[in-house]
């Protein structure tokens, strides 16, 4: 290695972890040992040891073998990715499906895609990196409006919408690190008055929320309103990869046909796309009658939080932030909580969120024992210094 670019790489490292915010890469043999309790992963409705699921999988490596073989545009796309599309777009309320390898890879490919030179893309002051990524990639105007503030954003359409230029809306539905989520009949109305094109992210929504466990935009019903919804398959749908609905057959021509992301990746496997589908199958069928209770556990589980995090938002989400503050201390807390009880959370630090902000990220799921689990979070935060 270079000298100087040694030097560099060394400077950054110690930087990072003097200030607490060195990444590693720690081995876990997760999921084998039922005393623990993994409130860091997003597999919100614990579909991903599911029998029929793995069955499904099976089978598909089986009669598919293990790899998709190249890229979708060279004949790697399969049938089995198209029942996939045809699947989540029935679901979902839409026309046209596109699949992805990743939900960065989604977010990113389309934002630095679709906005053009004069173009103004409004996103929420807290949307993903990944779309952040995207949008700066291009001769689009970038502006954020704050974090749910939907009179905000009116001003903001009222200044910049223009018949010759199109003005791009962005958000996600429950927030990856908030775990709140914004008024979409609202966000519909602001639709109908200003004509912006509306992107939506439902990550992590989808399997949680909606009549079908088809997520918010379903509950709210503004499917038709949206122009384009992304969403993971690794969070409720257990695989891996993403996806894109539309409503519009040349989005999705144009998309396939320019990005490079798309164009140059192998394709995803057999045996995840086969994993999605018996996924949405399986939380229609055997999930949903269950939906009332854990969103409601969910929410009492907040609300007795909220005397040790006054700031928690008060939504029925899987997504519980408990802000810190301090980066190490944030560290401190998170080990000890394995340590003592054995639970493990998420120890979420910038840039993932903004400075001061440090915090405990519980994903919370469906088989939690509620009760419990808040008995044994107000007994470990009444015996440690939070804040």
């Amino acid at each position: 290695m270079h000298n100087t670019l040694k030097k560099n790489i060394h400077a950054y490292l110690r930087a990072r972890k003097k200030s607490g915010l060195l990444r590693e890469l720690t081995p876990h043999s997760i999921k084998n040992n039922p005393e623990n309790l993994y409130l860091n992963l997003n597999d919100y409705l614990q579909l991903s040891k599911h029998p029929l699921i793995i069955q499904a999988a099976q089978k598909a490596l089986e009669k598919w073998g293990t790899s998709s073989g190249g890229s979708p545009a060279v004949g790697s796309y399969w049938t089995i990715h198209q029942a996939l599309e045809n699947e989540l777009k029935t679901w979902c309320g839409f026309k046209y499906g596109l699949l992805w390898n990743s939900g960065y890879t989604a977010n990113k490919a389309l934002m630095s895609t679709l906005p053009q030179k004069g173009d103004v893309v409004l996103v929420d002051r807290y949307i993903h990196n990944s779309m952040i990524i995207g949008t700066q990639e291009t001769q689009a105007k970038f502006i954020r409006y704050h974090h749910l503030d939907l009179n905000h954003l009116e001003d903001l359409l009222r200044i910049y919408t223009h018949p010759d230029r199109t003005v791009f809306v962005v958000t996600e539905s429950v927030f990856s690190m908030e775990g709140d989520y914004p008024d979409f009949n609202q966000m519909r109305l602001l639709k109908e008055r200003y004509h912006f094109f509306w992107i939506v992210d439902e990550a992590h929504a989808l399997g949680w929320y909606g009549p079908k466990g088809n997520g918010l935009v379903a509950k709210f019903g503004v499917e038709k309103h949206v122009d384009i919804l992304v969403a993971t398959l690794g969070k409720a749908l257990v695989s891996q990869g993403a996806f894109t609905l539309f409503h519009d057959s040349h989005l999705r021509s144009y998309l396939l046909n320019c990005i490079p992301e798309f164009i140059y990746s192998t394709y995803l496997t057999p045996a995840v796309t086969a994993s999605s589908l018996a996924a949405i199958n399986i939380i229609q069928t055997e999930y949903m009658k269950h939906q009332p209770r854990w969103l409601a556990q969910t929410l009492q589980l907040k609300k007795r939080l909220k005397h040790f995090f006054p700031n928690i938002p008060l939504y029925d989400s899987p997504i519980a932030p408990l802000v810190i503050g301090d980066v190490k201390k944030t560290l401190h807390i998170a080990a000890e909580l394995a340590k003592q009880h054995r639970i493990y959370v998420g120890a979420i630090r910038p840039p993932s969120v903004p400075k001061g902000t440090s915090r405990l990220r519980l994903s919370l799921h469906c088989n939690i024992a509620f009760d419990s689990l808040a008995q044994t979070l107000e007994g470990f935060f009444s015996s440690i210094e939070v804040l």
